[in-house]
């Protein structure tokens, strides 16, 4: 369940806040497959399930670490809801790291917290530290520094 802010201006009294959590998603070949189909990367470690059983370290295909990325603007409406304003903007990230693999078949979901809320021309510019963690897992797939914008 996530958080929900009346205005923009109600952001920065919650940094260092934890905003919540998502629902848990399967990571299916199907998905990892047209993302290799959209992007264009097809090694096998993503697309070959019977190689990547024969030799890779995971024993199975894993999701493109861009993909798990990508995944993290799916999840964060889930997270954080800012009912009064004009609009949010996607403006980036700071940091992007991929601690640990996303097997083909297990779950993932996603915490975040509010780092920071600066005051920006018409509105505030958030960073969230968005964690994607695997079921049963016990590092992160990914951690990133997202940015938006939500102005006035």
């Amino acid at each position: 369940m996530g958080t929900v802010f009346a205005t923009v201006d109600d952001l920065p009294a919650a940094v260092g806040q934890h905003l919540g959590y998502s629902d848990w998603m399967e990571i299916t070949q199907e998905r990892v497959n047209q993302f290799a189909d959209a992007t264009g990367d097809h090694q096998w470690i993503h697309i070959d399930p019977e190689r990547a059983a024969a030799e890779s370290p995971y024993g199975t295909t894993i999701a493109h670490g861009y993909l798990t990325l990508s995944l993290t603007n799916m999840f964060l409406p889930s997270l954080i809801t800012v009912e009064q304003l004009s609009m949010g903007i996607n403006y980036g990230v700071n940091k992007v790291r991929f601690p640990a693999p996303v097997p083909v078949g297990s779950r993932i979901r996603v915490g975040a917290e509010l780092s920071s809320a600066d005051e920006i021309a018409g509105g505030v510019q958030a960073v969230i530290t968005i964690t994607v963690e695997v079921e049963g897992s016990p590092k992160p797939a990914c951690v990133v520094e997202s940015l938006t914008r939500y102005l006035r």
